[in-house]
């Protein structure tokens, strides 16, 4: 039974992760009809940084040379860490997409009856999704303890990153002057810094 112990705390993340894919599979709800989508090469440039993100994951050690080397020390107290920030993360993301309601969508697009939510997560930080994602990335390399996890971790933030300027774009082309207050006092992903 001790020598399972390792294993099953190990399983903890994955776990975490599947359980969120689920609900942001079965969870999406009725979604507000879509009035403005960016096509297919535009997803193309967000989406597919995700994907060799996810990849970089998921392959086996390996397939990715130096890149599953470690970049520090493995410690079961820096896996408990790691549990912590990807819950932390995912609920977050959760939390502000169930808040977001029927106005969210994977893609970049603009809602028939869009509503500009500024309440709950959304009062602080224009895109928390994004920044629950981010945290329990990080909780995932940190986890991970290899280099393969902080490339991961460099594409999801720059593919949120450039998602995130073009969601910026089309909101000040909808909500014009209350786009522009609510940015003026709300952080993009990171308060204090961003």
């Amino acid at each position: 039974m001790h020598e399972l112990m390792p294993a099953a705390r190990a399983s903890l993340i994955p776990l975490l992760w599947l359980a969120w894919v689920l609900y942001w599979w079965l969870g999406a709800g009725p979604l507000k009809a879509v009035q403005k989508r960016e096509s297919p090469a535009q997803r193309a440039s967000h989406g597919l940084p995700l994907l060799a993100a996810a990849l970089l994951f998921l392959l086996p050690r390996r397939a990715l040379g130096p890149l599953a080397a470690p970049f520090m020390p493995y410690t079961w107290g820096d896996y408990g860490s790691a549990v912590l920030l990807v819950a932390l993360g995912l609920g977050f993301a959760v939390w502000a997409r169930r808040h977001l309601g029927a106005n969210w969508s994977a893609a970049v697009t603009l809602k028939q009856e869009h509503t500009l939510v500024q309440s709950g997560p959304y009062r602080r930080l224009r895109h928390p999704i994004y920044t629950g994602l981010l945290l329990a990335i990080a909780g995932s390399a940190l986890a991970l303890a290899q280099w393969r996890g902080l490339l991961a971790l460099l594409l999801v933030t720059g593919s949120l990153l450039f998602k995130l300027r073009r969601e910026e774009r089309w909101m000040l082309e909808r909500f014009g002057d209350a786009y522009r207050a609510y940015r003026a006092r709300s952080w993009a992903l990171l308060p204090g810094i961003y």
